[in-house]
């Protein structure tokens, strides 16, 4: 008896066992830059899926990449003409869009949709490569262009930000009245990440919204995310 209860108990812990490892081994789907380049070579047939709007990847993309704009009105329809049980690289600017569409498409059964963590902006800081399909693309603001706006004896408020960008746009209104309301004392320029691709890679800007405050052409304050006016006029005085 005593050693059917050691058979029993060896084998229940065994069972558990095993259902660990299995939590333990469940495949990752959301994947830093490195990681998604890595996946994306390691398979040998893939849809990768841009989710951002068209003119956002003009401006530069994933090497064969297709553009589904998430926002869009026929996102449903493209994804639909996909082979669901092919695996799927989904990315966005910064992660959120791309999020949304990838929880879609696994409720429409896509069985494997991987995620990259952080979007473009993150594969931009890795150094990771894109193309813009031989497109004219703007520049944007160069380093020294950027520097020039520091040349003030007031504060420069800067806020990198997306048009796409829910809580950009919703903070947007602070920044305006503050800057009417402090426009003895302080400076705020915005620009535009999509727009200023190489200048954000400069200066580590891989997330939206992004306040930088500068003194003296010094960094004295940075923050990544909403912030309400008051914490924002905080900072500032």
């Amino acid at each position: 008896m005593k050693k059917y209860f050691s058979v029993c108990f060896i084998a229940i812990a065994f069972l558990f066992n095993s259902c660990d490892n299995v939590q333990s081994n469940a495949t990752n789907t959301n994947l830093s830059a490195t990681e998604f380049a890595t996946k994306i070579k390691s398979l040998k047939s893939v849809e990768i899926i841009d989710v951002r709007t068209p003119d956002e990847f003009l401006k530069g993309h994933l090497q064969n990449a297709k553009n589904f704009d998430w926002n869009g009105d026929n996102f449903e329809q493209q994804i639909a003409a996909l082979d669901k049980s092919k695996p799927v690289m989904v990315y966005c600017l910064s992660g959120g869009r791309s999020s949304s569409a990838a929880a879609k498409m696994r409720s429409e059964g896509f069985k494997e949709v991987y995620e990259l963590d952080g979007g473009i902006m993150k594969w931009r800081a890795a150094n990771l490569p894109e193309t813009t399909d031989n497109a004219s693309v703007s520049k944007g603001m160069s380093q020294q262009q950027f520097n020039d706006l520091l040349k003030t004896d007031k504060l420069v408020l800067i806020d990198f930000y997306a048009d796409w960008c829910g809580p950009c746009k919703k903070m947007k209104p602070s920044l305006d009245e503050i800057s009417t309301e402090m426009k003895d004392k302080i400076i705020v320029v915005r620009i535009n990440a999509d727009d200023n691709q190489a200048l954000c890679k400069a200066l580590q800007i891989d997330a939206l919204p992004t306040l930088q405050l500068y003194k003296n052409e010094k960094l004295i304050w940075a923050n990544t995310g909403f912030l309400e006016k008051n914490e924002i006029v905080k900072q500032v005085k």
